[in-house]
């Protein structure tokens, strides 16, 4: 059986015609299902004999929220999403002011290998199809009881190592018979996959591309990041510059300043000579700490130093708030713990 959620319009009508069905029930199906009916039996519009057919043919992947971790402020919710596999993913909803984002996992674990991040330990499982990864959003906006209005590709997993699920991703949540969100609120993070951005470049889709950089060399860029053995920072920022001419579209260079490894103003003066003149925005991360390292993140003097250098060069940069750090929002850091747990 497959996941209706991994069909878009077209392929769902193009089913209903292979079996005898009209078109138009394709949008009653998907009208249902993006309304928050997962049960095609409640479906009461659409005759039995097609329903049948749907319960042969489909299941709706929905994943079940096993567990949910509230900040003391409630403006964050981390959940653990259990796949139709027996696999966890975790999701965290954040609200603020504008409205209400959701930062989702694209993998089951993470290949990268990334220093500061917790999804990887253990490496990647396997990656998620098209519609786990709307059902992370569907799920948790039916808990949250409002809408969702912007998505951050963010959580477990490198997203351009899952290009062809990730790209169809956006395009159908993007759809009117889909959520309906609009490309401009969806952001993609990688950690550098260089042939990979620029295959999105040519896409000319209109989200936000971040880029894990982390360091302003590569000697430094390699003690933390197992890709930068495999592309340079020169291949990197070549790319980036190949997709902002392509899209015309602002390119965000994450930092996770850790203390005494990344953040002196050396390193942020050689930030500036590696960037400026970039169509681009620099965000300021104070690592989130992990029992697995030693890595501790810089203090607020720090932080702002680095800041203001880059500042002062005429970079837009933006230190980002902390949020959900008493329910360990860090990628990774539940699903490790709860795995843990279910195996005792």
């Amino acid at each position: 059986m497959k996941n209706i959620l991994d069909l878009d319009i077209e392929e769902l009508k193009s089913w209903m015609k292979e079996n005898g069905e009209k078109e138009f029930r394709a949008k009653q199906v998907f009208s249902w299902i993006y309304n928050e009916v997962w049960d095609f039996k409640e479906m009461t519009n659409i005759s039995k004999d097609t329903l049948k057919k749907l319960e042969k043919n489909f299941f709706i992947g929905i994943p079940r929220i096993v567990e949910t971790y509230s900040s003391k402020n409630s403006d964050t919710r981390k959940h653990l999403f259990l796949l139709h596999d027996g696999n966890i993913v975790e999701g965290v909803v954040m609200q603020y002011n504008h409205g209400n984002s959701i930062c989702i996992s694209t993998q089951v674990g993470c290949n990268m290998g990334c220093k500061f991040c917790a999804s990887t330990i253990g490496g990647a499982v396997r990656s998620l199809s098209s519609g786990e990864m709307l059902g992370q959003i569907m799920v948790s906006q039916k808990q949250l009881g409002e809408r969702i209005s912007n998505i951050v590709l963010m959580g477990s997993g490198e997203p351009l190592d899952n290009y062809d699920n990730v790209v169809k991703f956006i395009k159908d949540v993007n759809s009117q018979y889909g959520l309906n969100i609009g490309q401009r609120h969806i952001t993609l993070s990688t950690c550098g996959i260089v042939p990979k951005i620029k295959s999105l470049a040519n896409l000319d889709l209109q989200i936000t591309l971040a880029i894990s950089l982390h360091a302003p060399n590569d000697e430094l860029r390699v003690k933390t990041m197992p890709i930068a053995k495999v592309y340079s920072i020169s291949e990197l920022i070549d790319s980036c510059k190949y997709y902002i001419d392509k899209t015309g579209r602002r390119i965000t260079f994450e930092y996770a300043l850790v203390k005494g490894v990344n953040d002196s103003k050396e390193q942020a003066e050689q930030l500036v000579k590696l960037i400026r003149g970039m169509l681009c925005h620099v965000n300021l991360i104070p690592i989130n700490e992990i029992d697995e390292n030693d890595l501790k993140k810089s203090n607020e003097e720090q932080v702002k130093c680095f800041r203001d250098i880059l500042m002062k060069h005429g970079i837009e940069t933006t230190v980002r708030k902390e949020m959900g750090l008493d329910i360990n929002a860090a990628c990774g850091q539940l699903r490790k713990s709860y795995i843990e747990k279910r195996e005792l």
